[in-house]
């Protein structure tokens, strides 16, 4: 397996740009099973979990050709006989649970693999299932496999569904929803719909395919079935997570950056905490139009200073940057405290983190970050892929050699990070674990 090897102490300086959502391109290929034309996606980046996904997808009959310049992948379904989501796939990416509501709705039945738990907590999908049971579809488990069958007649019925649970709404389970709910017959209103602009960008795919959606963006939203879908070309939206995550970079080396294709106002309530922390995000684009492709420069203060944080859906601060803010914080003068409400297990980084001079207490769903000086470069384990992150720029931020293992997970979520920071000034390297000393590596 591969590992990275940082020298921290190195302030990043130069430009980044940021590269299409890997959130928004995994929902976006499924719906590609919605119809047997072709659907061309642009942008969307390479990674473990978009490859997993096209695997999925050929199996399912959706075959995916690819050009490098400009970066365009074209999917279509040629053999619309399958129908089943192998466990041996499903369990490398939680997001194969995509393909159910479209699978359901074009072929009248699926059978996909029940995921399982994962190291943030069991992210269960009763709430995917309520939704479909809604528009009449069959439900039941088979073999650890989910298997729906469209109802009598071939085809699903609109309906009104609630898609609240416990730690607010479903992001997979919306675009689930509303994959099947195009094609179902009569009008289908979800309300407690996730807000994502994930959710966004697919309902922008499907009514450039035919379908009639309003309402993607806000809790209430409404659909009007079609009989048919047609395909399209759609640019995918640029990753919010990844460009939060490299805003972070630059505030924990205290460098000066320049990120283009950035969603700030997708982020807004990241930089909100940032700008109280001492991290100044400023975007060149001025007026009300929404930045969702902006030009932004990131300084921070020579010191951090302590702030609060509370993870919510959408507009809220987003839970897939809670593990690099805490990252940041470690460095930031007095104490503070950060609430998960989204996954309340999400914190095995912090055990990492500490191992490297960070002082950190947390119990159920809170921490409490105590600052310190500096951070010492150490060997840490990631153990998934925002975990890996948050590592990272750790090390890029400690005094010494950092070494970061098992980064097959970052491989899931950010392309060649190790080159794009070291193309602003980043020390990293990735090398074979094979190839490190036995004791590992740590400060120097």
């Amino acid at each position: 397996m591969d590992a990275f090897v940082i020298q921290g102490g190195k302030q990043l300086k130069g430009t980044i740009r940021v590269n299409g959502s890997k959130n928004a391109s995994l929902p976006l290929m499924a719906a590609a099973l919605l119809t047997n034309q072709p659907v061309v996606l642009e942008g969307v980046p390479a990674l473990a979990d978009i490859n997993n996904m096209k695997r999925l997808l050929s199996e399912l009959g959706c075959g995916s050709t690819e050009t490098a310049s400009p970066r365009r992948m074209t999917l279509q379904s040629k053999n619309e006989t399958a129908h089943a989501a192998r466990y041996d796939i499903v369990r490398t990416m939680r997001a194969s649970i995509c393909v159910l509501g479209p699978l359901l709705a074009r072929r009248g039945m699926a059978r996909v693999s029940m995921p399982g738990g994962c190291s943030i907590g069991d992210r269960p999908v009763d709430l995917h299932l309520k939704g479909l049971a809604a528009l009449g579809a069959e439900i039941s488990l088979e073999s650890g496999d989910i298997v729906t069958r469209a109802p009598r007649g071939g085809r699903l019925k609109g309906a009104r569904i609630f898609l609240g649970g416990a730690f607010g709404p479903t992001v997979l389970g919306t675009a689930n929803v509303m994959s099947a709910a195009v094609l179902a017959e009569g009008i289908t209103v979800i309300e407690s719909a996730a807000c994502e602009p994930e959710v966004e960008d697919l309902a922008v795919m499907l009514n450039s395919m035919g379908a009639h959606i309003t309402g993607a963006g806000t809790p209430r939203i409404v659909i009007e079935g079609v009989k048919e879908l047609h395909g399209t070309t759609h640019s995918v939206i640029p990753d919010r997570i990844e460009a939060g995550t490299y805003i972070m970079a630059a505030a924990a080396t205290n460098g000066h950056v320049t990120i283009e294709n950035c969603p700030i106002d997708d982020l807004l309530a990241a930089c909100e905490r940032l700008e109280s922390a001492g991290v100044h995000v400023r975007c060149r684009e001025e007026g009300l139009q929404r930045r969702t492709r902006a030009t932004v420069e990131v300084t921070s203060d020579r010191r951090l200073r302590s702030t609060q944080i509370t993870t919510q859906p959408h507009p809220g601060f987003p839970t897939d940057l809670q593990a690099q803010f805490m990252a940041l914080l470690t460095l930031a003068d007095g104490n503070s405290i950060i609430t998960e409400r989204i996954y309340p297990q999400r914190f095995l980084h912090a055990a990492e983190l500490t191992r490297m001079g960070a002082q950190i207490h947390h119990q159920s769903g809170t921490a409490v970050v105590s600052g310190v000086k500096e951070l010492i470069g150490a060997p840490v384990m990631a153990s998934d892929l925002r975990a890996s992150a948050s590592l990272i720029l750790a090390g890029l931020a400690a005094r010494g050699r950092t070494t970061v293992l098992r980064v097959y997970h970052l491989d899931r979520g950010y392309e060649r990070m190790e080159e794009r920071l070291k193309a602003v000034g980043a020390d990293i390297e990735r090398i074979d674990d094979k190839d490190l000393p036995q004791n590992g590596s740590g400060g120097d």
